[in-house]
Parts: C-alpha cells; sequence; structure tokens
C-alpha cells in the first residue's frame, strides 16, 4: 500500500513537473520512464479492468495537456465500445473504420493525428479535442480495444508520442488476463 502511494506521488510531481521533464530529457526516456511506474503499478494485479482503469488514471496523472484518456473495447464484431477512462463523457459507440479509434482499430496501426478537423470522418466526442494520438490493443491479431488520448492542444502528439503509448500498450497486454472472446 504504501508503494503504491509512492508511486501516486511519484505520478502527481510528473504531471506538474512534465514540461521541464521533457525538455531535460528525449520522449524515449520519458516513455520508459512511465514504463517502469507502469510496471511497479500493476505488479501484482491483472484484472483487466482494474488494469485498464488504473493505466487511464495513471496517463491521466502524468501526461500533460491532455483532456481525455481511456480505452475503447472491442464489444462485437467491427464495432467498439467505451471501456475504463478519464475525463469528460464519451461517445459509446464506434464502429471499425469510422473515425480516429475506429480507424485505428480497423487497420491495427497506431494514428497520431495533428488536427483532428483535418481527419476525414473524426467523430467529435468533445469539441474541445484538438489533436488525438490511438494505439490498438491487439491479441491473436484480433484488436480486442484501442487506447484513445485527446488533447485540446494541435500538435500535441507526435510519432515520438505513438510509439511511447505503443510500449505502455504492450507492457498493459503482457501483465493483463483479457477476458476470452
Amino acid at each position: 500500500m504504501i508503494f503504491i502511494l509512492f508511486l501516486i506521488a511519484v505520478s502527481s510531481c510528473l504531471n506538474h513537473l512534465s514540461q521541464s521533464i521533457l525538455e531535460s530529457m528525449n520522449r524515449a526516456d520519458f516513455y520508459q520512464s512511465l514504463n517502469n511506474q507502469l510496471i511497479a503499478l500493476l505488479e501484482g494485479q491483472s484484472n483487466w479492468i482494474t488494469n485498464l482503469s488504473q493505466f487511464s488514471a495513471f496517463l491521466n496523472m502524468s501526461l500533460e495537456d491532455i483532456n481525455w484518456v481511456g480505452f475503447y473495447l472491442t464489444d462485437k464484431p467491427e464495432q467498439l465500445k467505451l471501456g475504463p477512462f478519464q475525463g469528460n463523457v464519451a461517445c459509446v459507440d464506434i464502429p471499425f473504420g469510422k473515425g480516429v479509434c475506429g480507424t485505428a482499430a480497423k487497420e491495427k496501426r497506431t494514428l497520431v493525428v495533428e488536427d483532428v478537423d483535418q481527419f476525414s470522418g473524426h467523430i467529435a466526442c468533445d469539441a474541445r479535442s484538438r489533436s488525438e494520438v490511438v494505439c490498438p490493443i491487439i491479441i491473436d491479431d484480433k484488436t480486442v480495444g484501442v487506447l484513445d488520448i485527446d488533447s485540446p492542444s494541435l500538435k500535441r502528439f507526435d510519432d515520438a508520442d505513438g510509439e511511447g503509448l505503443q510500449l505502455l500498450v504492450k507492457t498493459l497486454l503482457e501483465r493483463t488476463d483479457w477476458p476470452k472472446a
């Protein structure tokens, strides 16, 4: 319990200092640091709901300039359903191939969108969101969900964020017992 409180304190400090940290270390090092903290946070936990909830809260505290972070999970073939998240109320159902989340799910690739207004078919769940990054969660070549992060700032995310978030999703996959389809 003390260790978890320590992690929460560290994450809170990261939230306040993330801009200066990013200036003093490269993005890969920043995400490696987050990954090390995530490993400790998920230690001894494998429940998928718990881990997705903790993961979204952890990223919400650790990333600067975001207004939504969470998961959309494959509910039925070619359909995403809202999962654990941090932020304002959100869209509930997203078909594969629609919007940034549905496109990332269908194409099984991370999408970094600098300006959501320029993404054809963008689904505006929160009109304040201006940029977005979405990482698919793939098990046995099937998309089981996506990690979605929105920012109120244009060009908040770049390829380094996409790569760093893929590392975190890989750790989440390795440490989580997913429900059987």
